[in-house]
């Protein structure tokens, strides 16, 4: 098992960046697949960014190549660099992991057994 505790969000203006952070602990981090994951209130939680344990990367496209995901399994760490973020960027931010994960799953919530609080970020313009 994994315990995950994500920290970085918070307010800033568009076209600013933030890194979110994932702390694991419990089973070393090397052995899960992980994800960042973002909520509006009222909507579906949404697969935004994953890096299996070969570091095999996927993203959503509505992201256009403005968030960057890695892993520091040294660290037990994971991380989600978001860049010229906008308005509709502001959510409440999760990040997951999991032992395996299949290929089309990757960006699922489903796919998924372990699960941070979240963290609020919020962009103004």
């Amino acid at each position: 098992q994994v315990q995950l505790v994500e920290s970085g969000g918070g307010s800033v203006q568009s076209a600013g960046s933030l890194r979110l952070s994932c702390a694991a602990s419990g089973d070393p981090l090397s052995r899960y697949a992980v994800a960042w994951f973002r909520q509006i209130p009222g909507k579906e939680r949404e697969g935004i960014a994953a890096i299996d344990t070969d570091g095999v990367t996927e993203y959503a496209e509505s992201l256009a190549g403005r968030f960057i995901i890695s892993r520091d399994n040294a660290k037990n760490m994971f991380f989600l660099q978001m860049n010229n973020l906008r308005s509709e960027d502001t959510a409440m931010y999760f990040c997951a992991a999991v032992g395996y994960v299949a290929r089309w799953s990757r960006l699922k919530r489903s796919g998924y057994m372990y699960w941070g609080q979240g963290t609020q970020v919020t962009v103004s313009s």
